[in-house]
């Protein structure tokens, strides 16, 4: 857990924004913690598709699973997301959304996880993370950039969410560069 206060309605909505509307995607969520995203999840897919959640936190997995059976949850690091879609018989997610706390990474984490990130999307696939406006020019966000905009074709960064405590903004990322 990485934040003063869990992550409202509003941030919410701009990070799980790209869960098609229709179809079967599978969409993956990783760092649910106490399951801000999960719920945006969940309506979005409306009964449809496969919403597999990959927590660390044992306490916060087992909340996430009684409160959403609908959801898969592994209990699991969010490095390891090839061996979670594996043992699923799942090649690669459709959309990947990030509830990880970022500035709490050091560089080789970081790095991992968003390895972790590209192997497991697919071509068209879509990720999302979010960061906070006040440290978006401290060294870690400039950092976790650069390594977006390293791994994908398109990364944009989206509006402030200013209904969110504290203020933050997404980062929309497509077309993994394997």
């Amino acid at each position: 857990m990485g934040a003063v206060a869990p992550s409202s309605g509003a941030l919410a909505r701009v990070v799980t924004a790209p869960v098609p509307g229709s179809g079967d995607p599978v969409v993956v969520e990783l760092g649910p913690g106490t399951g801000a995203f999960t719920g945006a999840i969940q309506h979005r897919l409306g009964g449809r598709g496969r919403h597999i959640a990959v927590e660390i936190n044992e306490r916060f997995a087992a909340r996430l699973a009684a409160r959403h059976p609908g959801v898969d949850v592994a209990l699991a690091d969010a490095g390891s997301l090839a061996g979670v879609l594996g043992e699923r018989g799942i090649e690669r997610a459709d959309v990947i959304v990030s509830g990880l706390p970022w500035v709490a990474f050091g560089e080789n984490e970081r790095r991992d996880v968003l390895s972790a990130v590209v192997g497991g999307l697919s071509e068209s696939g879509a990720f999302t993370t979010f960061a906070y406006v006040h440290a978006r020019w401290a060294s870690p966000a400039r950092q976790l950039l650069r390594s977006l905009e390293a791994r994908f074709e398109e990364v944009v960064v989206g509006r402030t969410v200013w209904g969110n405590l504290p203020p933050a903004l997404v980062y929309h990322c497509r077309r993994p560069a394997w």
